[in-house]
């Protein structure tokens, strides 16, 4: 897809994603591309008919976006949503054409770059009004600009408060250069184990609705509902905006998946570089926070922190190795980590060694997913996934 010349189009700069073709070391991101579609299958059946806007900030949460935008809008997704403006910017350049929304609201002195690139603006206060009214005004583009109008219901973040939205609703209104298409707000509590603080959310979105129609502002889409409120059947209004789900993560309700219909998608893998065998007592590790007990054979793996891989990991968590688990040793260092394989019988320099995800070996068969890692490392999954840096190359599999 051609982009328009523009001046301001350079500036955005984004840092260079480590490509396949120049992966060196075996730490690599498998992006399971037919389990992303499986998944928004789920998400359709769940959204009983409304529209799929599927969010992919973060780098589609550290799958990336680009790859999966292609693949969602190939199957049908009806629309994308993004935090940032650079993020926008990124899914355009790479050819995406249904609607685009920036969800963040925030769009420092790039204002016009966004409607030139044919990204929908979400406003919630008076000066994001006035900047894209004066677009219009002077002639810079064409209008009326669509927007979608966002309301604080209770996150207290962003959004214009219900004491605000009147002065925001009568701008609105004598904007002539705007035009209001969509009403949105974020639920603070849809997993929470009761749905007291979301039903609360949803009748301070209902009187939102209210005072925007006092002033002649009647939206043609309100959007509320996150991967969570969809699997409950919350908050589905005319489209929904999934996240995580899309990704094979169900958010949890009382420790229980709100649904076991989900693939997992993304899978973390490297390979043992080293062995070396240990007397007991001897240390492993910056800090010496762990020393075997015993005779030990110790493998170093190269994969990090700078990789995503949380410190917190050290001498908690675990990886597979020849479809065993084994424990990590030691502490997380930036780049390698150490883990035991005393008792996994044959284990070898090359062996694979997976990370996150599944793992089929001649020892057997396990799988360590997100909410096991954020367990481990005092976390949650949406910043796991979104931890795996760019240095770590993606690589997308057709199964």
């Amino acid at each position: 897809m051609s982009q328009p010349s523009h001046p301001l189009f350079p500036r955005v700069l984004r840092p260079r994603r480590a490509a396949p073709a120049d992966a060196v070391r075996p730490t690599r991101a498998e992006i399971n591309l037919h389990a992303l579609r499986h998944n928004l299958g789920v998400v359709r059946k769940h959204a009983a008919g409304a529209d799929v806007w599927a969010v992919l900030k973060a780098d589609a949460y550290g799958h990336g976006a680009p790859a999966v935008a292609r693949t969602l809008e190939r199957a049908g997704v009806d629309g994308f949503c993004v935090a940032l403006l650079e993020e926008g910017i990124e899914l355009r350049e790479a050819g995406i054409v249904v609607p685009i929304l920036v969800m963040g609201g925030h769009f420092g002195r790039a204002h016009e770059e966004a409607i030139e690139r044919a990204l929908v603006p979400v406003v919630h206060d008076l000066e994001s009004v006035a900047a894209f009214a004066s677009l219009v005004r002077s002639g810079t583009v064409s209008g009326p600009i669509d927007v979608h109008v966002k309301v604080d219901t209770g996150m207290s973040r962003l959004g214009a408060t219900l004491r605000e939205l009147p002065s925001l609703a009568a701008r609105l209104a004598e904007s002539s250069e705007l035009r209001v298409r969509g009403l949105m707000t974020h639920l603070a509590c849809a997993d929470a184990a009761d749905d007291l603080e979301t039903n609360e959310a949803m009748v301070r979105f209902g009187e939102a609705m209210a005072v925007l129609a006092r002033y002649g502002i009647r939206p043609d889409v309100r959007h509320a509902a996150n991967s969570a409120a969809l699997l409950r059947g919350q908050a589905r209004f005319e489209a929904v905006r999934p996240g995580i789900a899309l990704f094979g993560v169900a958010p949890r309700l009382g420790g229980k998946p709100l649904t076991d219909e989900l693939k997992p998608v993304m899978r973390v893998r490297s390979e043992i570089v080293s062995l070396r065998e240990l007397e007991a007592q001897s240390p492993v590790g910056y800090g010496a926070t762990w020393r075997a007990s015993r005779p030990s054979r110790i493998a170093t793996v190269p994969v990090g922190y700078a990789d995503g891989f949380s410190r917190h990991l050290g001498n908690g968590g675990h990886v597979l190795v020849r479809g065993r688990r084994a424990p990590i040793v030691g502490a997380v260092s930036m780049d390698l980590t150490m883990v035991d394989v005393t008792d996994i019988d044959g284990a070898s320099v090359r062996d694979e060694v997976v990370v996150l995800g599944a793992q089929d070996g001649p020892l057997g068969r396990d799988a360590i997913g997100a909410d096991e890692i954020a367990v481990a490392a005092d976390t949650i999954p949406w910043e796991v996934m979104t931890s795996i840096s760019r240095r770590v190359p993606r690589f997308y599999r057709e199964p």
